[in-house]
């Protein structure tokens, strides 16, 4: 299975369930996903990224979300969101996770609830692949989401700029990468990219998009475009 083509679904019935729960999600689950013969140059995208109170989304919930639409080799910031989602009832709040983040039950408070962020999302992700960097966070908290609003989980394609980074290492078993360099800005300062405040949503779904355009021009330079497609997970 390629990375354009890396399906979380059961086709049938999420998309049956969720047409039926009507507006965004109608939207969502009627509006066709990219194929994986979409060439690069047209492909569209939505990089995202959460913050949240931990990696397990059994245990831990969602704090902020933030996104950017990438329509082929372009970053189109006029549809950049980011905003808080409120942790539930009888919940911890942020928690140790403030050390990390900086944001505290106080910024939270007045922050969207989980499934409200769901239909936001959706409505911004139709149509679109998923761009995320490390995609099992994102994912799996989209899935846990969904299920408790839906029973199903939401049908993604999925592109993961660490597996694209890791993939793109110089085939040999004795290669393993340094330290650190498969981590976002490790991965970006192999291509010189700027430094930017890390756990920010909005900066790190920024920083995902461009990390995602070096990469891709650095496979057309090379005459392997085609791997987003073809490279096995």
């Amino acid at each position: 299975m390629g990375l354009l083509d890396r399906l979380r679904r059961s086709p049938g019935r999420a998309q049956e369930v969720l047409s039926a729960a009507g507006g965004p999600m109608r939207t969502y689950a009627e509006t066709p996903l990219p194929g994986v013969d979409t060439p690069l140059g047209e492909l569209p995208l939505l990089a995202l990224d959460f913050e949240t109170t931990g990696f397990d989304p059994k245990s831990a919930h969602l704090l902020s979300v933030g996104y950017v639409p990438v329509d082929g080799r372009s970053i189109v910031l006029g549809g950049a969101r980011h905003y808080h989602v409120r942790p539930p009832a009888g919940s911890n709040g942020v928690g140790q996770s403030a050390t990390i983040h900086g944001l505290t039950d106080d910024t939270v408070a007045d922050g969207v609830e989980p499934r409200e962020a769901l239909h936001d999302i959706a409505a911004a992700l139709a149509g679109r692949a998923l761009l995320v960097h490390f995609a099992s966070v994102e994912t799996r908290f989209l899935a846990r989401i969904c299920r408790a609003a839906y029973g199903v989980e939401l049908p993604l394609v999925v592109i993961d700029t660490m597996e694209l980074a890791r993939r793109m290492l110089p085939d040999s078993p004795f290669n393993d990468p340094p330290r650190g360099a498969l981590r976002l800005w490790g991965a970006r300062a192999a291509y010189g990219l700027p430094v930017y405040a890390a756990h920010n949503a909005l900066l790190d779904a920024l920083s995902c998009a461009e990390l995602y355009l070096a990469q891709t021009a650095e496979l057309a330079a090379s005459g392997r475009a085609r791997q987003l497609r073809h490279v096995q997970s």
